[in-house]
């Protein structure tokens, strides 16, 4: 019985710890949105409301890669480009995270007790490709586990994402992509293998 009720206490601790944690989190990426609305051009709200902030998704991935004896022949996570607005990501200060620059994958090297911002799609379709999802990578390594902690920030999943209009309708852009709900692209992505860009390639005009 002892044991039973240590096991639901740690499991109620940890479930209070995620919530807080999700919560905090949340609120980093409502800010960060605020700012890249008004780089924009846009009023610093203008994402939280036409994304519909208050009922948006969030989901929470906690990431273990042990070490592997072949890293060379391994890869922790494929290339791929997250699915919401803002990702935020955390680590045990292990290095393995690396993204796609000129064609080159290369090394980030994050400070500690920081956060490495991925733009995700939902922001490259609304932002209509003046923000670009970032792609990414996790590598292992042969010595050390690495552990990440993964907060996708998205919109309401049944928010329409289109281009925003004032972002296309000064008579020199043209919508890069087509409109879709956050719940199918979601699930489009859940239910393909990750291969880069991909989900994102087929809403491209």
């Amino acid at each position: 019985m002892a044991n039973k009720f240590v096991r639901w206490l740690c499991c109620n601790c940890c479930s209070e710890l995620s919530l807080e944690y999700c919560e905090r989190t949340r609120g980093v990426a409502r800010e960060l949105l605020k700012a890249i609305s008004e780089s924009l051009g846009l009023k610093p709200f203008y994402i939280e409301k036409v994304m519909n902030l208050d009922n948006s998704y969030q989901m929470f991935n906690a990431n273990f890669y042990p070490p592997c004896p072949q890293p060379e022949l391994a890869m922790g996570l494929p290339p791929h480009s997250d699915h919401g607005l803002l990702s935020l990501v955390t680590h045990n200060g292990i290095g393995g995270f690396q993204l796609q620059h000129n064609g080159m994958w290369v090394n980030v090297n994050a400070i500690p007790n920081s956060f490495l911002v991925n733009i995700a799609d939902q922001l490259e379709v609304l932002s209509n490709g003046k923000y670009k999802s970032i792609l990414h990578r996790a590598v292992v390594n042969k010595k050390v586990t690495r552990i990440s902690l993964v907060m996708t920030n998205g919109p309401s999943l049944d928010k329409i994402v289109n281009p925003a209009p004032e972002l296309v309708n000064n008579g020199i852009d043209q919508p890069a992509y087509h409109g879709i709900t956050y719940k199918e692209y979601f699930q489009w992505q859940q239910s393909n293998s990750l291969d880069g860009k991909g989900i994102l390639d087929r809403i491209r005009i």
